[in-house]
């Protein structure tokens, strides 16, 4: 018997019929991957659960028992937490601040029992095995220990389900291994988890069962262990993809960007290369090797100490992202709702927002032109929204990168930087993503791919720069040398020219 049920759970917002009689069902021990799309309704269902959305239709039962779910509150005190994408921590608390962060274990004078409060946290940590201590700043800490924090907060409430989402997207693998390795505890407690991940060998590792959802209604529910890679995906997006790399080759022209002697802050030190017209170049590197913080400086977001950028054989001077969108620079950063997005604006605005010169006329806008531009790269880009008014937090992850991605197509730019343009979003969105590059390529622009998934980086690029703490340790050619994942951890650890002959 499931101990968690939700039974034909449906929820309408305007113009949008998000879930149509939905059903999950999830027993106490066991992983169950929640699958889909986005826009599937994965997100809506476990809101649903986790109070933040109120059904239109439906049941939900825990342990057999039928409940109703009005806030974050109440599904806490019937033992539901969930971890997002975005973890829920106060920065400036220590990490048992955190854990216990509206329920502070109090003496009977209803004073705080700070020595009690720190204990129970620091027992809750040392389950989880990170070496975490509970009277540190969750600043201070890094993503996998934030997420450890999140789960720690979880036990206390001696939560009986635990909604995972995307929680492995910004780890390493060393700590995605330690993520299960605790998934793996908790179910032999007894916990009920719902994991829900767009790295689909990661739930044919570690996942029990899988319901799978496309446009909000069931497709069905599997046996991880009797699947596979191939069949998720095709229950997902109800078709077969024949590559999941669709790299294709252009001739390329002369070089259209070049950056020179890059230093930036403490993670770029003295960084050069050139791309041509029609080149795809990948930018692999482990956590902190500075990837992101190249791109950053690159665009005048981070200031440089030192460096010089050409864009078609011409120096241009960048102090800010105003003067790189001039000189023709496209950047779609790693942080889309941070920094891609303005999550209170609609789409067609969001869309425009590098582009805005080309509809001025006098001292207004053609508001008439500008919102035909917009749809046209709607259409081209097939972003699923009811219209160009909704509000750009109100679409799904897939959808929003894809206003990303219109807003600089639609900028004209002829250098784009993509600093982890896939991560969070589904299979089917990322080939949508990878046939972007190939129509920018074709067009002759030249594209920086950025990215921690070395079969990504493998299937699209033509050279791939490795950086190591700051610096490129090695740029490999494809039409030189057949590059491995091997081959990109011995450089990305530091290895040099001289002894790669070794591996």
């Amino acid at each position: 018997m499931a101990y968690l049920e939700m039974r034909e759970i449906s929820k309408k917002f305007p113009g949008v019929q998000a879930l149509d009689r939905v059903s999950l069902a999830v027993k106490s021990g066991e992983i169950h991957a929640l699958l889909g799309e986005n826009g599937a309704g994965k997100s809506t269902l476990v809101k649903i659960l986790a109070g933040a959305y109120q059904k239109d239709a439906g049941s939900i039962l825990l342990d057999g028992r039928a409940v109703e779910i009005h806030s974050a509150h109440q599904a806490q005190e019937l033992g539901i937490s969930i971890i997002y994408q975005e973890l829920n921590l106060i920065p400036q608390l220590s990490a048992a601040e955190n854990i216990f962060l509206g329920r502070p274990i109090q003496k009977r004078a209803g004073m705080v029992d700070w020595k009690q409060m720190y204990l129970q946290a620091q027992q809750m940590l040392d389950k989880l095995e990170m070496g975490i201590d509970a009277r540190t700043e969750v600043r201070r800490m890094g993503i996998a220990q934030m997420q450890m924090v999140e789960i720690a907060k979880a036990l206390v409430l001696q939560s009986r389900v635990l909604i995972m989402d995307e929680p492995t997207a910004p780890l390493t693998g060393k700590e995605t291994e330690m993520l299960f390795s605790v998934m793996r505890q908790l179910k032999k407690e007894g916990v009920a988890i719902v994991y829900i991940s767009h790295h689909l060998d990661e739930v044919l590792e570690v996942c029990d069962r899988a319901t799978i959802l496309r446009d909000g209604v069931n497709v069905t529910v599997t046996d991880v262990r009797d699947t596979t890679l191939d069949t998720l995906i095709r229950h997902m997006v109800g078709r077969d993809l024949t590559e999941k790399y669709p790299k294709i080759q252009v001739e390329l022209g002369d070089e259209i960007f070049r950056v020179e002697g890059l230093s930036a802050g403490r993670r770029v030190r003295d960084v050069s290369f050139g791309v041509r017209a029609g080149e795809v170049l990948g930018v692999a590197g482990l956590v902190g090797a500075g990837r992101s913080e190249t791109a950053r400086a690159i665009f005048g977001m981070d200031k440089k100490r030192t460096g010089s950028v050409y864009v078609r054989g011409r120096q241009v001077h960048i102090s800010s992202p105003q003067d790189a969108i001039r000189a023709g620079i496209g950047f779609v950063t790693e942080d889309r709702k941070g920094e891609g997005l303005v999550l209170t604006m609609d789409v067609g605005e969001n869309v425009t927002l590098a582009s805005l010169p080309q509809f001025e006329e006098g001292i207004q806008l053609n508001l008439k032109r500008e919102a035909a531009a917009v749809d046209e790269y709607v259409g081209k880009l097939d972003i699923k929204t009811p219209s160009l008014r909704q509000k750009v937090r109100n679409l799904s992850g897939g959808n929003q990168q894809k206003v990303v991605l219109a807003k600089w197509l639609m900028s004209k730019s002829c250098v784009f930087l993509f600093d982890e343009p896939t991560r969070g979003i589904d299979v089917g969105a990322k080939i949508e993503v990878y046939n972007i590059i190939n129509a920018l390529i074709e067009q002759g622009a030249a594209v920086v791919l950025i990215s921690s998934e070395m079969p990504e980086l493998l299937g699209m690029y033509d050279r791939i720069a490795v950086m190591h703490q700051g610096s490129i340790t090695a740029i490999l050619d494809r039409s030189q040398v057949e590059v491995t994942q091997e081959m990109l951890l011995y450089y990305a650890t530091g290895g040099d020219e001289k002894h790669a002959a070794a591996i």
